[in-house]
């Protein structure tokens, strides 16, 4: 009867025994069928058991790095807390590196840090730029494994990316603001926070492509540089809005709607179609407040519960998983916003 089981953990499980666990499993004979079956039915449970077998006693110690605005990191943050409950009864332990902007080398200074000191995996958001591809395969050379969030490196070392398909997001939200649109003139702006993160370039050129294919007559306007910042994406806006007096619509690539919306307001324009990504605290009061067409979503919990678990897959504290799709892209309106969001 084959099975990686120390004999005392059968016996434990059987309620048995371990000397009459031993003779079953050797065929010593003098035990009842019945007894032989409590034992391999023992065994049959402690193999679907497995991972949670594996994982008691288990601390994992990982650090989150991220460049992105605050209304995001701590939506990240509540999440992993949220699902730190899920991941038991391994421990979870994580340290946090969070900066809104800055220049990429202070990043990867943040990095090697993690490389030099340790650490059993890497949680990243970070702009995708030859540095930071280096920092990431000097992590994984030290024997870390580094998992990017909602925005990828695909030329790094990493080992996995979890987030949403953000061509397929780009083209949904070129869809959605033609549909508004219909047949009212007026050009649309687009909002990037940065040239370098992969996730916004992706959603540009999703968005694009559709609007040339269904839409080309409608102007596109690209502003970029905001960081998602309210205080410098208003600037980029209002500039914007002072050059051409025919757009009327907005994709937000990469945050700070309050200060688009302001913008708008502060030189009595319209805003007559508002496509955004993510239900941050900003986004579902400008969403419960009718202000954005559509917010964008994917579950935040579910792709760092996944991230979690890819770096415990790659310290064998998990089975290894098959192809992961993509997140799914949830088109929320002010009518249909989850419970936690439409609460908070």
């Amino acid at each position: 009867m084959g099975h990686p089981f120390p004999l005392r953990e059968i016996a434990r499980q059987a309620g048995l025994s371990e000397a009459t666990v031993d003779r079953v499993l050797n065929g010593r004979g003098g035990v009842r069928e019945s007894t032989a079956q409590e034992v391999r039915r023992a065994i049959a449970d402690l193999d679907r058991q497995r991972t949670q077998v594996r994982l008691v006693g288990r601390a994992f110690m990982i650090d989150i790095v991220m460049q992105a605005p605050e209304r995001f990191t701590t939506a990240v943050r509540s999440a992993l807390e949220a699902e730190l409950p899920s991941l038991h009864p391994a421990v979870l332990r994580s340290r946090f590196h969070f900066r809104e902007t800055g220049p990429a080398g202070e990043l990867v200074a943040t990095l090697d840090r993690i490389a030099r000191r340790g650490s059993q995996g890497v949680i990243l958001k970070a702009p995708d730029v030859p540095e930071v591809t280096a920092a990431v395969g000097r992590l994984v050379a030290a024997g870390i494994p580094v998992v990017t969030l909602v925005t990828d490196l695909p030329a790094s070392a990493r080992l996995a990316y979890v987030g949403i398909d953000d061509r397929a997001a780009g083209a949904t939200a070129a869809y959605l603001t033609g549909q508004w649109l219909g047949d009212r003139p007026g050009h649309v702006l687009t909002s990037l926070s940065s040239g370098f993160f992969r996730n916004e370039e992706e959603r540009e050129m999703g968005f694009r492509g559709v609007m040339r294919a269904r839409h080309p007559q409608r102007a596109l306007v690209e502003i970029v540089g905001g960081q998602g910042l309210d205080a410098t994406q208003y600037d980029l806006v209002r500039g914007a809005l002072e050059r051409d007096p025919l757009i009327r619509a907005v994709y937000s690539i990469g945050g700070g709607n309050i200060a688009t919306l302001r913008a708008f307001a502060d030189l009595g324009r319209t805003c007559a179609v508002f496509v955004a990504h993510d239900l941050d605290q900003d986004n579902t009061r400008l969403l419960s407040e009718h202000r954005l067409s559509a917010v964008l979503h994917h579950d935040l919990r579910h792709d760092v519960r996944e991230a979690c678990h890819t770096v415990m897959r790659a310290h064998g504290a998990l089975p290894p998983a098959g192809l992961r799709p993509p997140s799914a892209i949830q088109v929320v309106t002010p009518y249909n916003m989850p419970p936690r969001a439409a609460a908070g």
